[in-house]
């Protein structure tokens, strides 16, 4: 089930385990969009991102980290947008999306976790919402999910 919130997806709501899923470039790239919200509150996803990327080791789309920042919160960084989108071409790679989702549903069901989200891949990469949340339902349907819009 999806639940649409008004408020700060860097503040999810709920108790027990989160997970705060957001999409990631292939550039390496941190510094606009919902990113600067997640690092105005914890720098530990940004620091492991930038590690991840320069390393190279197992930095393709498809592939998640999660990054502990509060004893309830776990950051996903899902690897789904290819470099940058322009007017005319989205970078988000919604099928790298569909198995980055579906490995947040693994963790969440191992981690007995909810997920949280902002509605993600519509904003610099450039996707549509109707995409994005056919690949949310069908990947996370059984779990609880809460997509947050900013207030």
């Amino acid at each position: 089930m999806i639940r649409y919130i008004n408020g700060d997806a860097t503040r999810p709501q709920g108790d027990g385990l989160k997970l705060l899923a957001h999409i990631v470039n292939t550039s390496g790239g941190w510094g606009r969009g919902f990113v600067l919200a997640i690092s105005s509150r914890w720098t530990e996803p940004e620091r492991r991102y930038r590690e991840w990327h320069k390393s190279k080791e197992g930095f393709v789309l498809g592939e998640v980290q999660f990054v502990k920042v509060e004893e309830d919160i776990d950051v996903v960084n899902m690897l789904a947008q290819c470099g940058y989108a322009t007017p005319t071409k989205p970078a988000i790679r919604y099928d790298a999306l569909e198995i980055c989702l579906t490995k947040v549903a693994k963790g969440a069901r191992q981690l007995g976790a909810t997920i949280h989200m902002p509605r993600i891949g519509c904003g610099l990469a450039g996707g549509t919402w109707s995409e994005v949340g056919k690949i949310v339902e069908e990947t996370l349907h059984d779990f609880d999910v809460c997509v947050y819009d900013p207030s």
